[in-house]
């Protein structure tokens, strides 16, 4: 059986450390950790950080000492700190590692199981044979009393009305820290478990961030992620990234963004800024976001997606999937597949349910729609909801007066733009 120890980081911080004869030779600041140690305790087999270094304060200097050399004890309620020998550890084990108050305690984290930011008050430590590790975070009120001294006194009146604190504490393999900066450790994707959350979780998180924060976060995903991120964030977060990260990131993240989202982010920064971040993406994705900015707010065009797919009544069922899974598109692509002349006129839609259960030697012109319903680019906003409920679409082809093929409205659009317009005239 494994013999071991707990604690609360609370309660090392300031405490005097005493040598073998028994002589105070300072007190404790802080605990230097090494992150990626793997723990065993009795079946559970985890990655948490191991305590390699304290940080004491001495009469005259405050210096980090190898804390192989150390033993923290503790009886009942009292803890007591022991070196045998003074060994200053090395730049290369300090470098390596993180100081626990500097960088956790009162810092906000990421529950990665809440998908939410929480704030640390207290850090709970095991001691164990293989050595003294960082288990768990507190984030509850009891965490919060503990560090002001009075979580016992308050426990013990509490218990007279059978009432308790509440507590929370978070496994350190749940936990993702944020907000590193000071020690220029920069997150990314091979080290973060940031990246495996869903893009609107990142987002929420992100926008509780402060400035310097929120950059340092979203410079840590792919572009691709960071993409995904941007399209969910609130207007307020998206301009402060934009304005806080240089201009060659933002514009490789925005060719990965659908153009008319680019656009609608676009039409939120000063006509100088929009301009250099056009300038620096590439011609063909900046091109498209130029003439969808070229569209009254109210109009159609000011919110169609010009991401579709469209195909020649001649082509077969075969080939038209094929393309499909060449080009690998996004899922609103795929809600109205369109036909075209060779003007690129719009004359059929077909659906990839009809499609996908049709015999491969099929052509589009055996199973397409013709006639479709449509709307025209310079049509009024307005308009697009009831066609939608009266139709029962997910997506509807867009159109210039000369029919010729422009791009398409799909409802997740359509609903956005209601929910926000429903939110600016509340205000």
């Amino acid at each position: 059986m494994t013999s071991l120890t707990t604690f609360y980081f609370s309660r090392i911080l300031g405490c005097k450390v005493i040598d073998s004869n028994r002589k105070v030779v300072g007190k404790v600041i802080d605990l230097l950790v090494e992150s990626g140690t793997t723990t065993h305790i009795g079946q559970d087999v985890s990655i948490r950080p191991r305590i390699i270094g304290v940080k004491i304060k001495k009469a005259k200097s405050i210096q980090i000492y190898d804390f192989a050399f150390f033993e923290i004890t503790k009886d009942k309620r009292r803890i007591t700190i022991s070196c045998t020998d003074l060994i200053v550890l090395s730049l290369t084990d300090v470098v390596r590692g993180f100081l626990l108050a500097d960088i956790i305690l009162d810092k906000q984290i990421v529950d990665m199981n809440g998908r939410k930011l929480v704030r640390v008050n207290d850090i709970r430590i095991v001691s164990i044979a293989q050595g003294t590790f960082a288990i768990a975070v507190d984030v509850g009120m009891e965490g919060l009393l503990r560090r002001i001294g009075i979580s016992h006194e308050l426990k013990t009146f509490l218990a007279w009305f059978k009432l308790s604190l509440p507590s929370k504490f978070i496994l350190w393999d749940d936990v993702e820290t944020i907000d590193l900066s000071n020690l220029n450790i920069k997150l990314s994707k091979t080290s973060s478990k940031l990246h495996t959350l869903h893009p609107s979780d990142l987002a929420d998180i992100i926008e509780d961030l402060g400035k310097q924060s929120r950059a340092s976060v979203f410079s840590s995903l792919d572009d691709e992620t960071a993409a995904d991120v941007l399209e969910e964030l609130d207007t307020e977060a998206q301009v402060n990234l934009i304005e806080s990260l240089p201009l060659e990131k933002m514009a490789d993240v925005l060719e990965r963004m659908p153009a008319d989202e680019v656009a609608d982010i676009l039409d939120e920064l000063e006509d100088e800024k929009a301009e250099m971040l056009l300038n620096e993406m590439e011609a063909e994705s900046s091109q498209e976001v130029r003439e969808l900015l070229e569209y009254d707010d109210k109009e159609v065009g000011s919110i169609m997606t010009t991401d579709f797919i469209s195909f020649n009544e001649n082509t077969t069922v075969a080939e038209v999937l094929t393309d499909i899974r060449s080009l690998k598109p996004e899922a609103e692509a795929l809600y109205n597949l369109f036909v075209t002349d060779e003007n690129a006129e719009l004359i059929a839609t077909v659906s990839l349910r009809d499609l996908v259960v049709s015999e491969p030697t099929t052509r589009i012109n055996e199973i397409m729609k013709e006639a479709p319903v449509h709307l025209y680019d310079d049509q009024k906003v307005d308009d697009i909801a009831e066609i939608i409920s009266k139709y029962n679409l997910l997506a509807i082809p867009v159109v210039d007066r000369s029919n010729l093929l422009q791009g398409m409205v799909v409802i997740d659009d359509v609903v956005e733009d209601l929910i926000s317009e429903r939110r600016t005239n509340k205000r």
